[in-house]
């Protein structure tokens, strides 16, 4: 009989921006999603599939942001990620034929064959291109529980200066969740897990329980919690707060001292996109000839060198399977140590991004699987739980109010406030301003005037997405982020203007809604 002294809860944050072109095949920044669905969502999905089956009880929390559910019901972007696995198939057929002079890469070549050839399969045949219905599977049978984001994963310790752009990204977020899971979500991923105080009235407004924070949230809290982050707090409006848990983030996290630096595992910066001949490579890269990652990657971390070895499949499992063993004997640990100064159970709160596990770290899935196994059939002192079963189990918590915080670097404001993105921060707070005016000058509107103040909100939320500020500030596809800012705020001030002057282009209307096709239940009244 195992005894419980406390709780894990892994929450894993899958998010993307919402990217959809329907003018052109050439934005590469489409490919974001599927390399996500083929690295990390299918693998969650097949490996919840195997714990299931193998009648292994498991927990599970994620968040499903609302521009990643609009892209996985996107019927282009579905029929788009069909046409990229059947190029990649393609690809590794050619691969399966070249790489015949060496056993060991020819057996990879192989594994990537099969590995697409199965995504196309599970894709169209076992889910029917509906990856949502996949995960509430898992939702409806108790596994997993599904929380939601902020509409356009916008960054509330920067919008609450007009606190009615929070409400709306907030309003959105729960809204969209409803329509896909046919319920009100009882936890929301802050996006960032930027927390100010200023929102929890309308979190809690539309029935959000429970939020997730980085650590210093609840650490700086006033008054200072007496668990730290071992137990939520909640803050005077009654918002539940579940802050990061340190140590066991920096064993999954940390690509130096962390599991996904392991010298077995996959190299993600070794791709055939750059290695290979560029004529034979040229048909799989960029339309415009640039090389980028093709997903077929030959060669393991092996260490700190150019040289480096063939990827292993055996080797990365068998290094899983031990950092497995490691995290659950640091919890057991941990626990242990913990339950000793603490009247309730501790928890010990697991946040990542999901798509750490399987993009980035590509044995992630797998180590994940045998993590839960592991925790079920081994003598262990814990159990896997979700929020929303702590606070159900334990519903006294000390009042406290969070600090002012998020999870970008050096924990406040600075990744997404800074002098290569400030000045973007007038034209979201001018476009949000203006989304209120039209809201109280037009609150009857009907017809061709309430479609463009509609795909006015859109506009302005697809502007307002963190992602933007993140790319520019990292100096990744930062034109197509500067891009993406400057066209939705451009057309959110063309509508202002024509909604004002009663000159409406329909023609005009009608295009930008085709391109930015998402929400479509929006009520521009939110900013009333």
């Amino acid at each position: 009989m195992k005894i419980e002294k406390g709780y894990v809860s892994f929450i894993l944050h899958a998010h993307l921006p919402f990217i959809h072109h329907p003018e052109s095949e050439d934005y590469l920044e489409e490919e974001w999603l599927f390399e996500a669905i083929s690295e990390t969502y299918i693998p969650l999905l097949l490996n919840f599939k195997k714990l299931e089956e193998e009648k292994v009880d498991f927990r599970l929390t994620m968040s499903l942001t609302p521009p990643l559910l609009s892209m996985l019901d996107n019927k282009l972007l579905q029929r788009r990620y069909i046409k990229y696995l059947k190029k990649h198939i393609e690809l590794c057929k050619k691969e399966v034929i070249r790489t015949s002079y060496d056993k060991r890469l020819n057996e990879l070549s192989h594994y990537y064959l099969d590995r697409y050839s199965n995504d196309l399969h599970v894709f169209k045949d076992i889910y029917n291109c509906n990856l949502i219905e996949g995960f509430k599977h898992f939702q409806d049978i108790g596994v997993l529980e599904i929380i939601t984001c902020g509409a356009t994963h916008g960054y509330f310790p920067i919008l609450y200066v007009n606190e009615k752009t929070v409400r709306a990204q907030i309003a959105v977020g729960v809204q969209t969740y409803e329509k896909y899971f046919g319920k009100k979500p009882r936890g929301i991923w802050l996006p960032e897990c930027g927390y100010v105080p200023e929102a929890d009235k309308y979190l809690k407004e539309f029935g959000i329980e429970y939020v997730i924070t980085e650590s210093h949230a609840i650490l700086y809290a006033d008054p200072t919690p007496i668990y730290g982050t071992f137990a939520p707090i909640v803050s005077p409006e009654g918002i539940a707060c579940f802050g990061r848990d340190i140590e066991s983030s920096k064993q999954v996290w940390s690509s130096i001292c962390g599991y996904p630096g392991d010298f077995n595992y996959r190299e993600f910066y070794r791709d055939i996109g750059y290695d290979a001949d560029y004529e034979y490579i040229k048909p799989y890269i960029a339309k415009n000839g640039v090389r980028v990652n093709t997903g077929i990657k030959y060669h393991r971390i092996t260490g700190k060198t150019e040289f480096k070895d063939y990827y292993n499949i055996q080797w990365a499992k068998d290094s899983a399977e031990k950092q497995a063993g490691h995290f659950l004997d640091s919890r057991v640990n941990q626990i242990n140590d913990l339950s000793n100064f603490m009247d309730t159970p501790p928890i010990v709160v697991c946040p990542y991004d999901a798509e750490l596990y399987g993009h980035w770290w590509y044995e992630g899935p797998y180590w994940l699987y045998i993590l839960f196994k592991k925790i079920y059939y081994d003598d262990c002192n814990f159990k896997l739980i979700t929020p929303s079963e702590y606070i159900d189990k334990y519903p006294c918590m000390q009042v406290c109010s969070p600090c002012r915080s998020s999870w970008g670097a050096n924990g406040y404001s600075e990744v997404w406030l800074n002098p290569t993105n400030d000045y973007v921060h007038k034209h979201l707070h001018v476009a949000g301003d203006r989304m209120c005016e039209l809201a109280n000058l037009f609150p009857n509107a009907k017809g061709l005037k309430k479609k463009a103040l509609n795909q006015c909100v859109r506009e302005l939320l697809l502007a307002q997405s963190s992602d933007w500020l993140f790319i520019i500030t990292n100096g990744t596809m930062v034109d197509y982020a500067k891009k993406r800012i400057k066209d939705h705020i451009g057309r959110f001030t063309t509508l202002y203007e024509q909604i004002k002057n009663d000159t409406i282009n329909e023609d005009f209307l009608n295009d930008i809604s085709k391109k930015d096709k998402i929400f479509p239940d929006v009520d521009y009244m939110i900013y009333y």
